[in-house]
């Protein structure tokens, strides 16, 4: 057995470091709440190379003594508690003591500091935990901390961190939230010398919150204030039309120290559930005073992560007080109504950039003109496919209108010869219990046999001379397409199908780098965090591919003036940011292949819905992009696309075979 022995304290001191120096964050954390601690009403931040070569914090604080400058740097010395019975009613952010040991014993420490009685300020220089200078010097009051070099003295540590501008990212997220936390104190945060966060100090939480997330969430705000004898809340809740896709808008601080808690999480988004749709997360910034007796914060070394001495009653407190602000609210998010139909026509045509189509097709085009100014009561159809899409390009000449059929005339011809173009007809719905997967009968209904299963991948109704017997009947409820085929009546799902086509399209189209791109005017203006801001630049170059154009717009806000073709319809705003929360929840993307899945899936979004109705020629421009598929018979989630009764199940239900 090994000889037990007694560490040295540079090993003791590099340990101890592990257990609170993570990464650069993890030292501007410390750092900057000891400024806090300091009775600071203004604290300076700046980092190089996302904080690993240099850190800067400055305040103004109260500064230290020169002859307790060494003693700060040793472990387990603090000012913020004096014996066991202080830890149960600690009020200051740090009180472990551990925080500038644990720095210095892995970087390059310089320390300048004056107190306000001071004559002079000190220089105190440590490495690797070793002194190497102390002297006075000529200082404004408060304090300034460098560190320089992280890990320096620990390569196997500093292997871990992650590129500069993740970590960067890490650092801006931990100010902001210091900065959310403490509304009276000016908080600057400058990275590579540019400046990204100013806050003011003067106590206004919201002005604090429309500088770090935006106009839209802070235009979109719920007040909450509730008081206790024990504890209080306030701050703000969003909207449910604010809402993401994780929780990292999900911001509450108790007595100014960002931390996560189960119970908070939980109470908040039961309060949400009836306001919010499944697998959507809610905006929060609330700030709890609870009595320190109340609360155990000396659970985890930093601090993230504290005890209640009294769960349900924060539950319940949490709960109401999200559940009041949210009722009686008037929470219909604000949209902005659509043109009429005409100008959504010229839109349109105006912004296809496709070549001129050919003679008969710009016939078809009036035709289709002539038939939306006809029925002003319904909607204009939507546009499935880029060859459909083409059809609609530009507007035709007035030496073509001449020429122009009468739409009937134009749509059996578009349809294909084999299946002319029969009247819409009222067809009677059975029972779902009489809805048979995809039958054919093989012999006469005269016979009374019971048919035997059509196998549908056998290649018969994909042949495409199948497809030229297909009938099409019409429209049921203005969601089901019938269809009569080799005595059967298939009855197609028009909102799976069109999810199916075009998904299986889009995936195509991502795997072979087949993409084109449809100007946005005005662009889409986002605004991120830092999370956000790395997460698009690490998979920009996949977003780039894919069809979109995306540049900085100034700050945190970012242009889209692009968007692929086959998303034009669905390219929103909260097409993006649910994307990119997405890719968040991911985590490390190693390949683009989670990406083009989830836009993919995105597209879904954009299949036309139940209820609208479609002419023939839709109709059968899908039914043949659909039958094209490889496995037409399920949507991307799973839903049949298409079910079938089979003549003689049809003709039992009449009683014309017994």
């Amino acid at each position: 057995m090994p000889n037990i022995t007694v560490l040295d304290q540079n090993t003791i001191n590099k340990i101890a470091a592990g257990e609170v120096i993570e990464r650069p964050a993890s030292v501007v954390k410390e750092l900057l709440e000891n400024a806090i601690d300091a009775k600071a009403t203004a604290v300076t931040v700046e980092i190089k190379e996302g904080g690993t070569t240099f850190i800067r914090v400055t305040d103004n604080g109260c500064g230290i003594p020169k002859e307790e400058v060494p003693l700060a740097f040793l472990r387990h010395s603090t000012s913020k508690i004096k014996s066991v019975e202080d830890l149960f009613t600690v009020s200051s952010l740090g009180f472990r003591g551990e925080a500038l040991a644990s720095i210095a014993a892995v970087s390059q420490v310089e320390l300048i500091t004056k107190t306000s009685i001071g004559l002079t300020g000190t220089r105190y220089q440590i490495d690797g935990g070793e002194e190497r200078s102390l002297e006075e010097i000529g200082a404004p009051e408060g304090t300034t901390f460098i560190a320089r070099n992280l890990f320096y003295n620990t390569p196997a540590r500093k292997k871990f961190l992650k590129t500069p501008m993740t970590e960067g990212a890490h650092v801006s997220d931990l100010v902001e939230k210091l900065a959310l936390s403490h509304p009276e104190i000016s908080i600057r945060f400058i990275q590579n010398n540019q400046n990204k966060l100013h806050t003011s100090g003067n106590h206004n939480l919201k002005d604090i919150v429309y500088t770090v997330f935006g106009r839209e969430i802070a235009s979109n705000l719920l007040e909450v204030s509730v008081k206790k004898p024990e504890v209080s809340i306030d701050g703000y809740i969003g909207k449910p039309v604010i809402a993401r896709g994780n929780r990292n808008y999900e911001n509450y601080f108790i007595n100014g120290r960002y931390i996560k808690s189960s119970i908070i999480c939980r109470a908040i988004e039961e309060a949400y559930k009836p306001f919010m749709m499944q697998h959507k997360y809610p905006f929060t910034m609330l700030h709890f005073t609870i009595e320190p007796e109340m609360l155990d914060v000396n659970v985890h070394p930093t601090k993230m992560e504290l005890r209640f001495r009294d769960g349900d009653m924060v539950y319940h407190m949490v709960y109401q007080a999200v559940a009041s602000a949210l009722a009686h609210k008037e929470l219909i998010p604000e949209v902005e109504l659509e043109k009429n139909k005409e100008d959504n026509l010229q839109n349109l045509i105006g912004k296809r950039h496709d070549p001129a189509p050919e003679p008969f097709e710009k016939r078809r085009l009036m035709a289709m003109q002539q038939q939306a100014a006809a029925e002003e009561q319904k909607e204009l159809p939507p546009v499935f496919t880029e060859g459909f899409q083409k059809r609609l390009s530009p507007q035709p000449s007035s030496a073509t209108m001449d020429a122009v059929k009468e739409p009937d005339d134009l749509l059996e011809n578009w349809l294909k010869p084999s299946a002319p173009a029969l009247p819409q007809t009222s067809v009677a719905s059975q029972p779902s219990e009489s809805l048979e997967p995809l039958q054919n009968p093989e012999s006469s209904s005269a016979t009374g046999e019971k048919p035997k299963q059509l196998d549908l991948f056998d290649g018969k109704l994909l042949e495409p001379k199948a497809r030229s017997l297909h009938k099409l009947i019409g429209q049921l409820f203005d969601t089901y397409w019938l269809v009569e085929f080799n005595e059967q009546l298939y009855i197609i799902d028009q909102h799976a199908a069109h999810e199916k086509v075009l998904y299986e399209k889009t995936m195509a189209t991502l795997k072979t780098r087949e993409y084109t791109s449809q100007l946005v005017n005005p662009p889409i203006i986002l605004t991120l965090n830092r999370n956000e801001e790395v997460l698009l630049n690490q998979h920009l170059k996949y977003f780039t591919e894919m069809g979109f154009e995306i540049e900085p717009f100034g700050g945190r806000e970012y242009a889209v003036r692009g968007v692929p073709a086959n998303l034009f319809s669905i390219a929103k705003k909260e097409l993006l940011i649910e994307m990119i929360d997405g890719l968040s929840e991911e985590g490390s993307v190693s390949s683009p292949d989670i990406i083009y899945e989830r836009v993919a899936s995105m597209s879904c979004k954009a299949a036309v819905k139940g209820g609208n109705h479609l002419s023939f020629a839709e109709a059968n421009e899908l039914i043949d992009q659909l039958l094209g598929l490889e496995n037409p018979y399920a949507c991307p989630h799973g839903r049949p696309t298409i079910i079938s009764m089979s003549k003689y199940e049809l003709e039992k239900k009449f009683k014309r075979i017994v």
